[in-house]
């Protein structure tokens, strides 16, 4: 396990790496094309120290890689500070967010897919700017009011993603727990939940839910996030979130465990229709 930034770093240089090699250049070659002493290519191959987005730009020109997507995608990894696009829109909010609250929002902007179990509350791009105000209110003690309010509109900004032109596909493995928690009060609650009907109703939304009934299940250990990238599944990595940190996981084995284990909470959830079904009964008070 390691931290977002070390993650990336790694990351970017193994697919610069790859890149490099699949245009049959050599290390020294595309230090001399860039005008690079080629100590610094093999330092950011192997992720001993970062690259900045020109940088990363420079290289994807000599490997004559024009794929627009992942060219975005690499730059993304090497922590562009464009603020002028939309995919970089939360730069603005450096003094607020944490680092790692600022890589998670980089990562969920630039996958192709996100699967989730959710144990606790509801999943931020689901949330309600009511249910959103309440959940981070009650996480973070004696929050400033202007404060909760930025943090409130970063949350409502990240749910973007899912009126993209290429919305991020969205599956979320909610326990029963998430649904029987009143946050905000009755009314709050149960327009959270009217709102995760009208979200399932989404093509690119799946929402099950997993009962009490079920008993233990794989989950118990707490909430994580596995983001997908389509260009390339070397990206790949799942996210750990905690009360001062994120964990994020990168080794092929550990990405195989937790898609195991998301897939085994799939066939204990209850189905999509049925999850609709249970939340509705839920907000009705069944």
């Amino acid at each position: 396990m390691q931290h977002g930034p070390v993650v990336r770093r790694r990351k970017l240089g193994a697919e610069l790496r790859a890149l490099r090699t699949s245009a049959g250049i050599t290390s020294g070659e595309a230090a001399r094309l860039v005008g690079w002493h080629q100590s610094k290519v093999s330092r950011i191959e192997t992720g001993t120290s970062g690259a900045k987005p020109a940088d990363v730009r420079l290289l994807l020109d000599a490997f004559g890689v024009d794929d627009a997507q992942l060219r975005e995608l690499l730059v993304m990894l090497a922590g562009s500070d464009d603020t002028g696009g939309r995919n970089h829109w939360w730069h603005a909010y450096r003094g607020v967010l944490p680092p790692t609250y600022r890589d998670f929002i980089s990562l969920e902007s630039q996958a192709s897919a996100m699967r989730t179990l959710e144990t606790t509350v509801v999943p931020g791009l689901l949330q309600t700017p009511e249910y959103a105000r309440a959940v981070t209110r009650a996480a973070v003690d004696g929050l400033p009011e202007k404060r909760l309010d930025t943090l409130v509109e970063v949350r409502l900004a990240r749910q973007d993603v899912l009126r993209a032109q290429r919305p991020l596909e969205l599956s979320a493995v909610l326990d029963e727990a998430v649904l029987r928690r009143e946050v905000g009060g009755p009314g709050v609650m149960s327009r959270q939940l009217a709102r995760l009907v009208e979200a399932a109703s989404l093509p690119h939304v799946r929402l099950q839910v997993l009962p009490f009934a079920a008993g233990a299940h794989i989950g118990v250990t707490g909430p994580f996030v596995i983001f997908s990238f389509s260009r390339t599944s070397d990206l790949d990595v799942v996210v750990l979130d905690h009360l001062t940190s994120s964990l994020h996981l990168e080794r092929k084995e550990d990405l195989e465990a937790y898609t195991e284990a998301f897939d085994a909470l799939l066939t204990h959830a209850l189905s999509p229709e049925d999850s609709l079904d249970f939340i509705a009964a839920t907000a009705a008070g069944a």
